[in-house]
């Protein structure tokens, strides 16, 4: 199977180091809204690896009480088999992914939020305050955001990208010197909206269409690739690939000719959330994480620390100005407008696509 998203990123995402969290002068009454204390005094965390550290598990312990415990995982697949396997684990909190939020759901494994004991959810973007996955937040809260795009090297290009079809219009002068994802879902995704299409389509028609048109493209990629394009785009061997914005982020960082666009067309907007599962021990704990996240404090040190976009408005407004403006972690309109979470397909549908897969990265 095709490396994913987040098994990459559970690799390769920042440690949060140092949060400087000490003079924000909060209290348990802040962070939640009920005392903490009618089930245990420690809270177990799964976690993808990178979100969190000492720092922030101690100051929360400091302000509740709780001693939070972190587990880590590398792909919400293993994930939810481990917790399937355990009965939960002992877990009071995790870190679904947009589109396992809604398969959780669906196995009746996440427990309905109680709007009443939550604070700050008001400051969420618009967007995140009903989402597709989840509507309502109903089971799940926004952590952290990106999309999926092109970085390019802008010294090396005379044109530069603005949408997918730069891949097909200039295949010529890119030949052998792009990558794509090492992802199924998103290459397929990426090509159905070149094609006005949804990027979640299950059209057997519309997903033929896609694959002919990645047949196309097939004798210019040099590799499909979710890691080793970095040091490659670094050193000029590449001109342009595939990536996540949160990558793109960190490697622009080394080189100022490197720059990234969210296609026009439009593209896919990843969100991983905050959970409880049904069989969590302590509840009380939970919600008291959960509203800890929220604090703009932190969620501000979350950005900055893992290059992560946040949901969250007011943490938005305290970042200092280049983060604000940075486009490759907040894009603007009209593209993000555009953007669309995977959500599961059928059994049928994901037997068409891994076909497809398997014979476009095999011949």
């Amino acid at each position: 199977m095709p490396t994913s998203r987040r098994q990459f990123l559970s690799t390769s995402a920042a440690t949060l180091s140092s949060l400087a969290l000490s003079g924000c002068g909060w209290t348990l009454a802040s962070v939640n809204a009920k005392p903490v204390s009618t089930a245990t005094d420690e809270l177990y965390l799964y976690t993808w690896a990178g979100y969190t550290d000492d720092d922030l598990l101690d100051r929360f312990q400091e302000i509740t009480g709780i001693r939070a415990v972190a587990d880590v995982f590398d792909s919400n697949e293993a994930m939810l088999a481990r917790l399937q396997a355990s009965g939960g684990g002992g877990y009071s909190i995790i870190y679904p992914s947009d589109y396992m939020v809604q398969k959780m759901v669906e196995l009746d494994f996440l427990q309905a939020l109680d709007p009443s004991q939550l604070i700050g959810m008001n400051r969420l973007f618009d967007r995140f305050q009903d989402p597709r996955y989840d509507p309502s937040n109903r089971h799940s809260v926004p952590l952290s955001w990106g999309t999926s795009g092109i970085i390019y090297n802008r010294a090396l290009l005379d044109d530069h990208p603005q949408d997918w079809d730069y891949f097909w219009t200039h295949q010529d002068q890119l030949h052998k010197r792009i990558t794509l994802l090492n992802d199924a879902r998103e290459v397929m995704g990426a090509t159905l909206r070149s094609l006005g299409f949804s990027y979640n389509s299950s059209n057997p028609a519309e997903l033929r269409a896609a694959y002919e048109k990645l047949q196309q493209l097939k004798p210019a990629i040099a590799a499909f690739s979710s890691d080793a394009w970095r040091n490659q785009m670094l050193t000029g061997d590449l001109l342009a690939a595939m990536c996540y914005s949160s990558d793109a982020n960190e490697v622009m960082a080394e080189n100022p000719d490197l720059e990234y666009v969210l296609p026009l067309s439009g593209s896919s907007l990843f969100i991983d959330t905050l959970a409880i599962p049904r069989t969590a021990p302590n509840v009380p704990g939970a919600y008291a994480w959960i509203n800890f996240m929220l604090q703009p404090d932190v969620a501000a040190e979350i950005c900055k620390r893992l290059s992560f976009a946040v949901p969250n408005e007011v943490a938005f407004e305290m970042l200092p100005a280049k983060l604000r403006d940075n486009q490759s972690l907040f894009p603007p309109d009209p593209a993000i407008g555009r953007c669309e979470g995977l959500i599961p397909v059928d059994d049928t549908t994901s037997e068409l696509y891994d076909r497809y897969w398997t014979r476009l990265t095999s011949s």
